[in-house]
């Protein structure tokens, strides 16, 4: 096995590079406005770095947020694209699972939750409990106003960064590590952990800001 992961729901992208046995190489790169910049390029440097050929990858995980419509979009294409392009299978991972497992790997134990910028003043969240066994996901995940969500467990993600007064201080993970959301794949083709894989869709949770042009109202006299 050769794992390419890859996600575009945070801040810049996230890659790594999996055997089946260990992350072989793992990168960030960019910022939230930079996915199609960045994202073909830091997966070839983390190939070339682990001195490995795409032809050697049989499996593409993506995270498939929630997250921005744009952020998504990039990254879920450009696995599938891939994917096609090698012969590899492509599997969808949502990506608070990825930062729920950091945050368990972290130390965290017992339940917690997962809130991030969802913009528009808004997080997604998901909760979790995390035990010997491993990270279960118990609810979500959801979109909505910070202060509608019910924080009465520890709370990791940039929404604790975003709105503190309600969410409590600042607490990581922030952002999706490439090699945990690998990790978190291979254990679920594994049979291991207690987070599954999902189809290679976008979670947006709610309609794109953008529209169609024309896709407008029609105004009757």
């Amino acid at each position: 096995m050769l794992l390419l992961a890859l996600d575009t729901a945070t801040d810049g992208v996230a890659v790594a590079l999996h055997d089946g046995e260990r992350v072989l190489r793992s990168a960030r790169a960019g910022t939230a406005r930079s996915h199609n910049e960045v994202l073909v390029p830091t997966i070839a440097a983390v190939l070339a770095d682990a001195g490995r050929e795409r032809t050697d990858v049989t499996d593409v995980a993506v995270g498939v947020g929630p997250g921005p419509y744009t952020g998504l979009r990039v990254g879920i294409v450009t696995a599938r694209s891939l994917a096609l392009a090698w012969g590899a299978r492509v599997h969808g991972v949502c990506s608070l699972d990825a930062l729920a497992a950091q945050a368990a790997a972290g130390g965290l134990d017992g339940e917690f939750l997962v809130a991030t910028d969802a913009r528009r003043r808004e997080v997604h969240t998901a909760r979790y409990v995390a035990t010997a066994e491993g990270v279960r996901r118990t609810a979500g995940p959801d979109v909505g106003a910070p202060a509608d969500v019910r924080a009465d467990v520890p709370v990791v993600g940039s929404g604790t960064r975003l709105y503190p007064d309600v969410l409590g201080a600042e607490r990581g993970p922030l952002v999706v590590d490439g090699g945990a959301l690998a990790q978190l794949a291979v254990d679920a083709l594994a049979g291991r952990g207690g987070l599954g894989l999902l189809p290679p869709e976008p979670l947006y949770l709610r309609r794109p800001d953008a529209t169609e042009p024309g896709a407008r109202k029609r105004v009757t006299a």
